[in-house]
């Protein structure tokens, strides 16, 4: 059984780790995963038909704890322990529940101190008793219902009556913000700053700004933040990388690389025009950036930046939790353009990672059919998630999941005098 400190607006853990409401959903399960034999059984929740409006949520069913991550910025904001029988709890190293200690109305207010009166939910016939980042439920008897006014505290019960906490939610801020949308899918709470502990001295990425000429990429514009010189404050920075830089170059600019990873092959190489008439090249590598939702690949030849990739990190994609999500912003002039909601008033077409493919594909009048992309290991032959779909247009790669949103955008230049229509390699 696990034996958990709350912390109210900020955490719950233990000496070895901490969930840590605004830590991104990778560092949650990687924390999970090193936690192998003592944590089991963990269910991870999603829509795979409408992600962003649904919340992304880790399950630990074996140990009565749910983790609600926000489904946009996909940072860790509420904690829930839903099942209170499965897990001790302490505050201030003072233990509150257990096997051996009952959560009734007179431990929580012993543990906690006073606090306002609460809320009673007449149609769920809950009582919740609220302080500043932490909630707790009891479960009242609808008899009691005409007393709650006064509080919990001013009810009388039989002996050995009291009612005990059955669930706990600790969030950022006042319970009064926490609110769940009307479909249900979504609970609107207020989201915490990613945490300093978080940082880890990496850098992570507010924007991206895809840098074009009329029909051409030229490079990323890169707003990112990092551990400021103060403590709590963190400090932003904007960096450019453009194709032709050297390795160097794009080391000064975002530091060194989370990984360093040597392509074994191209699998795409077969569509290229010239594929029988060149031998085999030399092994290009990528910088993977994993907290920008970024790769950056080099040519083995000259060791300059050929190529780009940016990653939208949704559920149901074989990448997901390798990245972060990109949060990119990228105007696409069409070969032709018609009225759509993506076009601007200079007749660019506003594509983010939040874009349908349906939208994008009409405004751009896409008409290519796509190559099939089945992503497997060497040592999992199979994909639950299935293929995805690759669209190629100008001088990008639009990789497609079944759900109609990018996966992925591959920003390449063409080489000699390839169409704009040709379709390249995919990382």
């Amino acid at each position: 059984m696990l034996d958990l400190e709350i912390v109210p607006e900020r955490s719950l853990g233990c000496d070895a780790w901490e969930f840590v409401l605004g830590m991104h959903f990778s560092q949650a399960v990687s924390i999970i995963q090193s936690q192998v034999g003592t944590i089991r059984g963990v269910q991870v929740l999603y829509s795979d038909q409408n992600p962003l409006s649904v919340d992304l949520v880790i399950n630990m069913p074996q140990d009565g704890i749910r983790l609600i991550f926000d489904p946009v910025a996909q940072r860790l904001k509420i904690i829930e322990i839903y099942n209170m029988k499965l897990v001790k709890l302490r505050y201030s190293g003072m233990c509150f529940n257990s096997p051996e200690i009952t959560p009734s109305i007179e431990q929580v207010e012993h543990c906690f101190g006073a606090t306002h009166p609460g809320l009673y939910d007449s149609q769920r016939h809950l009582f919740a008793l609220n302080f500043r980042g932490l909630s707790f439920y009891f479960p009242v008897d609808s008899k009691f219902e005409p007393g709650y006014a006064h509080g919990l505290g001013s009810l009388q019960f039989p002996n050995g009556g009291s009612p005990v906490v059955s669930r706990t939610t600790i969030y950022y801020g006042s319970q009064h913000q926490l609110t769940r949308s009307a479909s249900g899918g979504r609970c609107s709470a207020p989201l915490a700053d990613l945490p300093l502990s978080c940082y880890r001295h990496q850098l992570h990425l507010r924007r991206c700004d895809v840098l074009r000429s009329p029909t051409a990429t030229l490079g990323l514009r890169l707003h990112i933040y990092t551990e400021g010189a103060r403590a709590g404050s963190p400090a932003a920075r904007r960096r450019v990388v453009r194709f032709g830089d050297s390795c160097q170059a794009v080391s000064r600019a975002l530091a060194a690389p989370a990984r360093l990873y040597y392509k074994a092959d191209d699998k795409m190489r077969i569509h290229r025009p010239t594929a029988r008439r060149r031998p085999p090249p030399a092994s290009d590598y990528f910088f993977n950036y994993f907290t920008l939702g970024l790769d950056v690949l080099f040519d083995a030849r000259t060791h300059q930046v050929k190529k780009f990739v940016l990653h939208t990190n949704y559920p149901g994609h074989y990448n997901f939790n390798m990245y972060h999500r990109c949060e990119f912003e990228l105007n696409v002039q069409p070969d032709k353009c018609e009225s759509n909601a993506l076009v601007e008033s200079l007749g660019a077409v506003s594509i983010t990672a939040y874009s349908k493919w349906e939208s994008v594909s009409r405004a751009l009048r896409v008409c290519e059919r796509p190559v099939v992309l089945n992503r497997a290991s060497s040592t999992n032959t199979t994909n639950p998630f299935g293929s995805t779909f690759c669209y190629g247009y100008q001088d990008m790669i639009f990789e497609v999941m079944s759900n109609n949103y990018i996966a992925s955008i591959t920003l390449y230049q063409p080489e000699g005098t390839r169409p704009h229509y040709a379709v390249s390699s995919i990382a």
